[in-house]
């Protein structure tokens, strides 16, 4: 049990929030940087995003996994671990960043320690900031992850352009000095002493992985593996009484239709912008400090605000009106890639613009959406597995984005206006990225298009 009075609030939620910086920071801070990377090592890009994909999936797990044991260890204890977790894998990047399985698996490590913060930072709000101050902290714990994710290119770009990529494996330790302050805030607790599924949680592990490899190397032996995984793991959860994933859930149309369409949504748009760094690489020339502040970041900071109008629009007119308006704006984005590869750089600067503009709608409405499918008692479970779902299928969208780029019958000019044999590969990656969100979109409407909310 955590007790309110114990905390000093403001300086909680300062220090609080400078974890959760570093931690959302480091997910586009290497976005920029992946074709350095690749020349680094010399080796493709399906390899070189692997690089951000082996953190996106632990990060997936460990959303799921962190708040799952919250009740098992207690929170301190688990913020302690991720933290340290997330140092840990700093070190051996930087230790053995020329090496590249020693940076996957830094990488990987970092993911385990980072998710510990995102994943209980709403419950740590809950049980321990005071009723009429937990709007103001969500709002700032809001601003901070959009402004972590937006200085995020800049930072990787700057570092990597004029000093070396490797580099981004310090900065994670200054996220370090903050553990002390928040640990001294935080009231000690009793955790319930209640089974965990660990079976379960090893079964959708593995069985991510194997789908994440099958998504980059296109071996089918890895398909063949994750569907055996996932069918063993959905006759474990019905045997289980207390399961890593909640079967009920899976029975619940519409909820699992708003969880599909998140992970189709936000899998298609991380693909989208781990491509980028690569297209203006190719067909620019430019540098990668360049890429990170003139071409990312504008379009990162432009969640901060249209976040905001995403959900005055869906207060007002609707989930659908909104869930549309995003999707114009993606689709907006993709288009201009789709025609105007080649043509100029702003062109893709305002693509990206637009691309991260309707993915605030997108995340707005979807969390909105899901959360009115569940009861009150559902809402914990409900809401990690959609998160899961989301960040799982970020890790997996840049998987598959780094295999296609390797993909010789993608390189045939399709599109009439690209005249650059250099541009024509991105060009036609961006039709498979229309199809998957024209398919994310229909799902959404054919499924929340009654009851509106």
């Amino acid at each position: 049990m955590l007790h309110r009075n114990e905390v000093h609030d403001s300086r909680f939620i300062l220090w609080l929030s400078i974890l959760t910086f570093f931690s959302v920071m480091n997910e586009t801070m290497f976005n920029v940087s992946l074709p350095d990377i690749a020349a680094y090592f010399d080796i493709a890009p399906s390899a070189a995003n692997w690089t951000n994909t082996c953190f996106s999936l632990s990060f997936a797990i460990g959303i799921a996994v962190y708040g799952r044991i919250s009740e098992h260890i207690g929170m301190r204890k688990l913020l302690l671990f991720g933290m340290l977790t997330y140092g840990f894998g700093s070190i051996v990047g930087l230790l053995c960043h020329a090496w590249y399985p020693g940076v996957l698996f830094a990488r990987f490590f970092q993911g385990v320690g980072a998710s510990a913060v995102p994943s209980l930072i709403m419950v740590i709000i809950v049980k321990i900031v005071e009723p009429e101050k937990q709007g103001r902290a969500f709002g700032l714990i809001g601003s901070v992850v959009a402004f972590g994710e937006g200085i995020g290119p800049v930072i990787g770009g700057t570092i990597s352009g004029y000093i070396h990529w490797s580099l981004l494996f310090a900065l994670p330790l200054l996220s370090l000095l903050a553990l002390p302050f928040v640990l001294r805030t935080l009231p000690d607790e009793t955790a319930e002493r209640k089974s965990f599924d660990l079976t379960g949680a090893v079964l959708l592990s593995v069985g991510i992985l194997s789908f994440a490899l099958f998504m980059t190397l296109y071996h089918w032996m890895y398909l063949a593996a994750s569907l055996v995984l996932f069918g063993l793991l959905s006759r474990h959860i019905r045997r289980q009484q207390v399961p890593f994933l909640e079967p009920s859930l899976f029975r619940k149309k519409r909820y699992m239709a708003g969880v599909l369409t998140g992970a189709l949504l936000l899998g298609t748009v991380a693909g989208f912008f781990a491509m980028v760094p690569y297209l203006m690489r190719a067909v620019y020339h430019m540098s990668t400090s360049l890429i990170g502040s003139a071409i990312l970041f504008p379009g990162t900071l432009s969640v901060i605000l249209f976040g905001m109008l995403g959900g005055m629009l869906a207060d007002r007119k609707g989930h659908i009106t909104a869930m549309l308006s995003g999707l114009g704006m993606i689709a907006a984005g993709f288009l201009i890639v789709l025609f105007y590869t080649d043509q100029a750089p702003w062109l893709i600067a305002s693509s990206v613009v637009m691309t991260f503009g309707g993915l605030s709608f997108v995340k707005t409405v979807i969390s909105a959406s899901v959360a009115k499918t569940l009861e009150p008692d559902e809402a914990g479970s409900g809401m990690g597995m959609l998160n899961f779902a989301c960040f799982l299928a970020e890790g997996i969208g840049i998987a598959s984005v780094g295999g296609l780029l390797t993909k010789p019958w993608l390189d045939s000019p399709l599109i009439a206006t690209v005249t650059s044999q250099a541009a024509a590969l991105y060009s036609n990656i961006m039709l498979i990225f229309i199809a998957l969100a024209t398919l994310g979109g229909l799902l959404f409407v054919l499924s929340f298009k009654r009851n509106r909310p």
